[in-house]
């Protein structure tokens, strides 16, 4: 949008969206969702960047912030691109440098899933599946080239973000 007086532009830009797939031994990080939208379903622990934060950092303390779990990032895994929410996720495999789970107020709880054990039908969002999937994919292997949204992954409704 543009002022047709003074000529200002209103940008709408997308907006980023860190997170990290951490693990200790076996183990993958999920964190049970305290706030909407989604309550009470199992995401990767994430959130939105701040400023003056780099998105390794912001991968970091949402991490942090949702799960008490201390980590480490290793590379990045995928990169999905949301442009019906305007939004740009970006996931980061990492690592938990100690094995304390502690989760903030915004998750019910935290815990440690074996790739046998996630629970794939109370997944928060879509992107939270891909990036399991992902994950599992290429678990073991580095480096890797990330991932990006599936192509035939149809939009998911608006009111799941």
């Amino acid at each position: 949008m543009v002022c047709r007086s003074c000529g200002w532009i209103h940008y709408e830009n997308p907006r980023l969206v860190v997170g990290a797939l951490a693990t200790w031994d076996d183990g993958i990080l999920l964190c049970r969702r305290a706030i909407e939208p989604r309550v009470g379903y199992w995401t990767v622990p994430g959130g939105f960047m701040e400023v003056g934060e780099s998105t390794e950092a912001g991968a970091i303390r949402e991490t942090l912030e949702e799960t008490g779990a201390r980590i480490a990032v290793d590379d990045l895994l995928a990169v999905y691109s949301l442009s019906h929410i305007g939004q740009v996720h970006l996931v980061y495999r990492g690592r938990m440098l100690e094995s304390t789970i502690d989760p903030g107020p915004e998750s019910i709880e935290a815990r440690l899933f074996t790739a046998d054990e996630i629970p794939w039908d109370d997944l928060a969002f879509p992107t939270n599946t891909w990036a399991l999937r992902h994950f599992l994919e290429v678990r073991g292997r580095s480096p890797i080239a990330p991932f990006g949204t599936p192509v035939d992954a149809p939009p998911p409704p608006r009111d799941l973000f």
